[in-house]
């Protein structure tokens, strides 16, 4: 009688996994495509597209059982980084600036072609600050790096996470 009844119960559930915050039915979702991501801001930094194309590719792969396929996933991420900008933050006593803000922002296009109630085309951004005595050269990988792996979260959260 346990046995049926336990069986009874399976079979109205549906398989979800969960790694790192993900919740994907991999019944039904078990391809995702990311599309590679171009550099369209105003201010380029070279390596920033591949930084960000290779951290957001890399999120998937490591977090989730999806299969990644060069085109025509379940799930499709598109965009393009639109900006990154430098600003002055503060000023110090003597009129200088004294910190610096740079701030990246990424337009993603989101598919679920299996929901498509799930699509959206919206933006994400992040920020960092630093020191005007030190220069952007310096700092710029390591604060870049920062922004990225940001953005990918709030990417991934939105998409997979179901947050």
């Amino acid at each position: 009688m346990v046995v049926l009844a336990s069986v009874l119960l399976m079979q109205g559930c549906t398989v979800s996994y969960k790694l790192n915050g993900a919740s994907i039915d991999y019944n039904t979702i078990k391809t995702i495509t990311v599309e590679a991501f171009t550099n369209r801001a105003a201010y380029q930094w070279a390596p920033m597209a591949p930084m960000f194309n290779t951290t957001l590719s890399d999120k998937y792969n490591h977090q989730t059982k999806l299969r990644q396929v060069k085109r025509d996933g379940d799930l499709v991420l598109s965009g393009e980084i639109v900006s990154y900008d430098q600003t002055n933050k503060s000023i110090s006593a003597d009129g200088y600036s004294s910190m610096v803000q740079l701030k990246m922002t990424v337009k993603v296009k989101f598919t679920n072609n299996k929901h498509h109630d799930d699509d959206f085309d919206k933006s994400f951004s992040a920020n960092r600050e630093y020191d005007s005595s030190q220069q952007l050269s310096a700092v710029q990988e390591e604060l870049v790096q920062q922004m990225i792996d940001d953005i990918v979260d709030q990417v991934f959260n939105a998409t997979v996470a179901n947050w």
